[in-house]
């Protein structure tokens, strides 16, 4: 052995997946940079709307009360579009993507993810790899289930930072409570379920175009489910959330808004120089919010036995 041998320094090799992990991430690599865009974009949304998005309806708050948070509104357009630019609007947009996510993991997993793989023939070929059905369909779930856990484990994480800072600038209704009650570790469990839900409709039907359509439509029902009935996040199965808004005087005491709307000689009758609003918490938050995920998980883990029950039963024939 020369000195050269001796004396150069060892590689450090950073470890990397191999085996089936890699071989699912480098197969559906496009579909993982898609959800990383996804995840990075939606996080960037929810960013501004915490910080510089906020500023003007903010302003409007702190001057005119509530009056000014229906001004900024009003003036942006219409109302509940989420093309209207309004400050209230686009609070909801995240909640729009994170259903639509949900929907897009189901189609996935039924289509590309596992009926297109067992369409072509490649499932078979490496269950003759020394690669059981059982471990490769575990890891087809176990892969895609950790990067929608962290991602939307992150999105929510931000979304439940920007209501804590900045829920007083929505519009009183249906829409703030809707909102608040959808938040939470359910909304992580939706598209896993839409996993299983994809994955399951890919072993049953095992043709990548209908597989799609039923775990899309599948799916939709969860999600339209979800939305209008109790006790997850029905519009009017919810308790209303209680809101605090006080007019601030220069003394620093707290009064009853005086309904100046933008009237600055009212508010300096009124000797109003600020004010404060916010929605209170709910104690039916956590209650529905465990019962909801609960139920979701359940329901994926009935799923999940169903799809290795069917792989069993197809690979065994």
């Amino acid at each position: 052995m020369s000195a050269a041998t001796l004396t150069s320094p060892l590689r450090r090799v950073l470890p990397r997946p191999s085996g089936l992990v890699w071989t699912v991430l480098r197969l559906h690599r496009t579909a993982l940079w898609i959800w990383t865009a996804f995840v990075v974009l939606t996080a960037g949304l929810l960013l501004w709307l915490y910080g510089p998005g906020a500023t003007h309806t903010q302003h409007l708050l702190d001057t005119f009360g509530y009056a000014g948070v229906q001004e900024d509104a009003w003036s942006a357009g219409t109302i509940g579009s989420p093309f209207s630019g309004a400050y209230n609007d686009l609070f909801y947009d995240p909640a729009s993507l994170l259903n639509i996510a949900s929907f897009a993991v189901a189609v996935f997993a039924g289509g590309s993810l596992i009926a297109r793989e067992l369409e072509n023939g490649t499932a078979r070929l490496a269950w003759t790899q020394s690669v059981t059905p059982a471990r490769w369909l575990a890891a087809k779930l176990a892969v895609p289930a950790l990067f929608i856990t962290v991602g939307t484990g992150l999105l929510v994480a931000l979304y439940r930072m920007l209501w804590s800072a900045h829920s007083d600038l929505l519009l009183a209704g249906i829409g703030p409570r809707a909102l608040y009650f959808a938040l939470g570790p359910g909304t992580v469990a939706l598209p896993l379920l839409g996993l299983a839900v994809g994955v399951l409709a890919g072993l049953v039907l095992r043709r990548t175009l209908p597989a799609l359509a039923v775990a899309g439509v599948a799916q939709s029902a969860v999600i339209a489910f979800r939305a209008n009935s109790w006790p997850f996040q029905g519009s009017y199965q919810q308790p209303e959330l209680a809101v605090r808004s006080r007019a601030i005087t220069s003394t620093g005491a707290e009064i009853r808004d005086p309904g100046c709307y933008e009237s600055r000689p009212c508010l300096a009758r009124h000797d109003v120089v600020g004010f404060t609003r916010e929605y209170l918490p709910s104690p039916d938050y956590w209650p529905r919010q465990l019962l909801e995920t609960g139920v979701l998980l359940a329901a994926t883990a009935i799923l999940v036995a169903a799809a290795f029950g069917v792989l069993r039963k197809r690979s065994t024939s």
